[in-house]
Formats: C-alpha cells, sequence, structure tokens
C-alpha cells in the first residue's frame, strides 16, 4: 500500500485506524477514536481527531486536514459536567457525542474546530480558523467560512472532479 503514516503520531487504537491508498498522515497527530481516512487523503502535522472507542471518524477519498485541525466525536458539557476524563465509567455524563463524517472532495483550514455529530457532505470545503458547532446543517459542493461556520458560495464541481479524475488516471 502506498498510504504513508508517521511514525510520530499517537493512535490510541491502532486495530481501527484504516487509511487509504495514496494518503499522508503527517507528524504529531492525536487520534483517539476510530479513524477511516480514504484514498487520496493529507492530515496535516499537529491535528487531533477525538473522539472514543465508540465513536467514528471519516474522511472521504481525495480531501484534505490542514495543519492544526481539531475534531471531536465526544465533547464535554461544560456547563453541568466535570471537565475531565471521568475517573469511573459508571459516572453518568452529559458529553456530547456523534460521528463525524467528511465526504469525499472535502477540506478544512488550518487551526478550524469541528465538534460532534457533524457530516460534512461531498465537495464541502471549511476555511481556515473557523468552528463548526455540534448538528451543522450543511450543503453539498460550499464554501463555509467563520466563527461559527456560514455558508459563502458554491464550489467549482468540475474542477475538482476533472483534478481528482487526473490523480487516478496517473496513479492506475
Amino acid at each position: 500500500m502506498n498510504a504513508i503514516v508517521s511514525p510520530n503520531c499517537r493512535i490510541r487504537y491502532p486495530e481501527s485506524f484504516v487509511v487509504g491508498e495514496h494518503s499522508i498522515v503527517d507528524d504529531f497527530g492525536y487520534f483517539s477514536t476510530k479513524i477511516r481516512i480514504g484514498i487520496g487523503c493529507h492530515v496535516a502535522a499537529g491535528c487531533t481527531i477525538a473522539g472514543g472507542r465508540d465513536r467514528q471518524f471519516t474522511l472521504g477519498d481525495f480531501s484534505g486536514i490542514a495543519a492544526g485541525v481539531r475534531i471531536y466525536c465526544t465533547s464535554n458539557d461544560y456547563v453541568r459536567d466535570l471537565v475531565t476524563i471521568a475517573p469511573d465509567a459508571s459516572i453518568e455524563t452529559n458529553a456530547v457525542s456523534g460521528d463525524v463524517t467528511f465526504g469525499a472532495y472535502t477540506g478544512i483550514g488550518a487551526n478550524s474546530v469541528v465538534l460532534p455529530n457533524n457530516s460534512i457532505p461531498e465537495g464541502t470545503v471549511i476555511g481556515a480558523l473557523s468552528f463548526v458547532p455540534a448538528n451543522f446543517k450543511f450543503q453539498p459542493w460550499a464554501v463555509y467560512v467563520g466563527n461559527p461556520v456560514k455558508y459563502i458560495m458554491p464550489r467549482n464541481k468540475d474542477s475538482v472532479l476533472a483534478q481528482a479524475e487526473r490523480f487516478r488516471a496517473r496513479h492506475k
């Protein structure tokens, strides 16, 4: 397989860490949930994708995560709970929890934050320094930016798909 995963990453559940061909995971990432990375993807240095053994993060084919991005499949309830790892699994919490999925041809800019239970549809991109609250509703093939994110404009689907096709042809 042609994937590259830096040995300088912390992968809490290596048995559930799947990386597709021609993908790269750079240095100093922290991964503490189930991870599935598609074909032709890039996860830049210093990213965190967290959420625990019962949650899933998926990155679709030909997608990218820029440096310093934080993606959480589980987050503390800062109003009603201790803000720490529960010392005993029998302690009930009010954590916000849900899988996070990025469809194919998606991307997120540097130092952005995504909270739980989000599905970023095919072709959608999120600008740098953006904040995605839990349960945000996105449109496909769109550009979002801001804190919190907001829709800016459509994305050029034809151009993106043509580039992906050239990549596929070159790597047959």
